[in-house]
């Protein structure tokens, strides 16, 4: 009986942590669209549409949804597209990876070695996998980390000012 009452608590902590993670999604957006001020993309992306992309089903689709109707980055409109799975994955600027797709990381970036694109997860340990940011909740506040090496290995510009509100790993 003991380990039936556990599996319960540990199941209904999982999806009130889950569920938590999805009323906050109205915050990630804007964190989003500030990445695209501090961060510097090759030439080869400056043109055309700016493209978001979410890994599987996420709640975060309509609020970048929401996002990309009144925002854009300088010249470039955003489109948010969905990938059902890694072998979907094609050229984005930002690939976000939701906790329930963590385990496809690895594939994810073997997909999009040699693209200059900023891998966003949102699952602890992550950016130590090698997404270029991750989010995290500290002390009940969205925070993010950064993972430099891999966003130099994706030929991104970080400005030292997203840098210093980073957590750094």
């Amino acid at each position: 009986m003991k380990t039936f009452t556990k599996a319960l608590l540990f199941s209904s902590l999982v999806f009130f942590s889950l569920q938590a993670q999805a009323q906050d999604y109205k915050y990630h957006p804007s964190y989003i669209y500030n990445f695209t001020k501090y961060i510097q993309w090759p030439t080869s992306y400056q043109s055309g549409d700016f493209v978001i992309a979410v890994l599987g089903d996420s709640p975060i689709i309509q609020e970048l949804e929401r996002m990309a109707e009144n925002k854009s980055v300088g010249s470039q409109k955003f489109i948010i597209k969905k990938f059902k799975s890694v072998s979907e994955i094609s050229k984005c600027h930002m690939l976000f990876i939701p906790v329930s797709k963590s385990k496809e990381l690895s594939q994810a970036l073997s997909v999009l070695a040699g693209q200059s694109t900023l891998v966003l997860t949102e699952k602890p340990g992550m950016a130590s996998e090698g997404s270029g940011i991750n989010f995290v909740l500290k002390e009940g506040k969205w925070k993010f980390e950064l993972n430099k090496e891999a966003t130099d290995k994706n030929s991104l510009k970080v400005s030292s000012e997203l840098a210093r509100f980073a957590i750094l790993i």
